[in-house]
């Protein structure tokens, strides 16, 4: 049947939850349900009130994209230094290239679409220009 998995989610009914960083919230998009965990999807903002702090690290995934729907985000990648993404910005992130936050403006909002829905994040050492 092709309708299996089908979903739509409006923003007249989205709810923000804390996620994998404390200083985001996160808006579950339905797809990680939709595609029976194969690919997440949700919009990230910043979490008013709260400290952002960022350690390096890796996510073991096969797939992540990033676009940033309004604000700025700057990220330090391993062989590329630090990216500043503002609104219209896409990146894709390769598996396991190591990475940290830098900064944000309060008003971030990101769409993130990762595959597969769920998958580790894993502490390294600093990233490497």
């Amino acid at each position: 049947m092709t309708t299996l998995g089908f979903t739509v989610t409006h923003a007249r009914d989205a709810t923000f939850a804390r996620g994998l960083r404390s200083f985001f919230e996160y808006r579950d998009l339905g797809i990680k349900h939709a595609t029976a965990g194969h690919i997440d999807a949700h919009v990230i903002r910043a979490a008013a009130g709260t400290d952002f702090s960022s350690q390096p690290h890796r996510h073991q995934t096969t797939f992540q994209l990033v676009y940033v729907l309004k604000g700025w985000i700057e990220f330090d990648y391993e062989g590329q230094g630090i990216v500043r993404l503002e609104a219209g910005s896409c990146v894709y992130q390769p598996p396991e290239i190591r990475h940290r936050e830098v900064g944000h403006s309060e008003d971030i909002e990101m769409l993130e679409i990762v595959m597969p829905a769920d998958f580790n994040t894993e502490e390294v050492a600093a990233v490497v220009d």
